[in-house]
């Protein structure tokens, strides 16, 4: 009897005692640790999105077969502009656009978007990328913008898209007035028609000076970290993503990380050119040594000698490097991810996207 009278009072001790711990700690009573929030957030599959452009539509529709089970949308990318600012569709567009909502068909879960790029296309055959002047011109009075979101909604019409995404880039100060105002107009026309709107913000965007409309999706671009312009190295790393993670904390409603697939190639002459995951897998066969993978961004790099026996320096994403961009997104609080870009993923690239 005595032996059970101090087993009963040892259980009163400890639960008193577990309780206790539990108030103080506000572990289990009234709040939840930065550690179990982690392993919470990690458990949630993510959204996924992706591109693909018109220039590799045929590679970009293959890819998406493969993860038709994984995706929520897909952005066809893109619509462009002509010498009279009005939108312009290639050729390439026009015949990859039915192929890719084909695919889209089969899973009752994947939509198609619009995504409209502030590119210029020419009648010589040349282009002005990323025009801030465009954007100037396009947001300059209430008239130009209604004329602009009236384009907007008869290609919409035309083409079937679910929502539309606007890629609009190196926005100048001057401008973010009337381009804000022009969010909020667009947002409202598509919402009249059930239809969806993305906003693509860079890491350059002041989006902590910005009074964001709320409805819209916003999407941030992480990565570029490293490209055509720069040094070699990876195209983003834990710290890049998580000081962009963090300053989109005060953009409202929705929000995307968007991360990106294949890499470059640094030549010694200081050329450079994107390259595709599977590219960058075939030139690593050539590698003077056996490539590596960076612990700072989860990227592989290497160096090979082309025919001109010249160096060269090639860093690149695979599904390790993509698994692991997810993670430190998910690991910040963030639900959702897009790809930049599909065409010649890897397999195991398409299976990460397909889960």
């Amino acid at each position: 009897m005595r032996r059970l009278a101090r087993k009963k009072l040892w259980i009163v001790r400890f639960l008193y005692m577990s309780l206790f711990t539990a108030v103080v700690t506000g572990c289990g009573i009234g709040g939840v640790s930065d550690a179990e929030k982690s392993v919470s957030a990690a458990e949630v599959p993510l959204k996924k999105s992706a591109w693909v452009v018109d220039w590799q539509w045929k590679a970009g529709a293959d890819d998406l077969q493969g993860m038709t089970n994984g995706l929520t949308n897909v952005q066809m990318f893109a619509a462009y502009f002509d010498e009279a600012d009005n939108l312009f569709f290639t050729e390439s567009f026009q015949k990859g656009l039915p192929k890719v909502q084909e695919i889209s068909r089969r899973s009752s879960l994947v939509h198609v978007d619009l995504t409209i790029v502030n590119d210029q296309k020419r009648k010589d055959g040349t282009d002005i990328q990323k025009d801030p002047a465009l954007v100037t011109r396009l947001m300059a009075t209430e008239e130009s913008r209604g004329k602009h979101i009236d384009q907007i909604m008869k290609a919409v019409e035309e083409y079937q898209f679910h929502g539309v995404e606007i890629d609009y880039e190196r926005i100048e100060e001057k401008d973010w007035g009337n381009l804000l105002a022009f969010f909020k107009e667009l947002y409202q026309r598509l919402q009249e028609q059930d239809k969806t709107l993305r906003i693509v913000l860079e890491p350059r965007t002041p989006i902590e000076t910005l009074s964001l409309p709320e409805g819209p999706v916003y999407v941030m671009m992480a990565y570029n970290l490293h490209g055509l312009q720069s040094d070699p190295g990876p195209k983003a790393d834990r710290s890049f993503i998580t000081e962009l993670t963090t300053r989109m904390k005060v953009v409202p409603g929705e929000k995307v990380i968007a991360l990106s697939a294949g890499g470059f190639d640094w030549a010694e002459n200081g050329e450079a050119a994107a390259v595709t995951e599977k590219q960058a897998a075939e030139l690593a066969k050539s590698s003077l040594e056996m490539p590596r993978r960076d612990n700072a961004s989860g990227s592989i790099h290497f160096q090979y000698v082309d025919q001109n026996k010249q160096k060269h320096t090639v860093w690149y994403a695979d599904e390790t490097t993509l698994q692991t961009w997810a993670e430190i997104v998910s690991g910040e609080g963030y639900r959702s991810i897009a790809l930049w870009r599909l065409g010649e993923l890897g397999s195991k690239s398409v299976r990460f996207m397909n889960e």
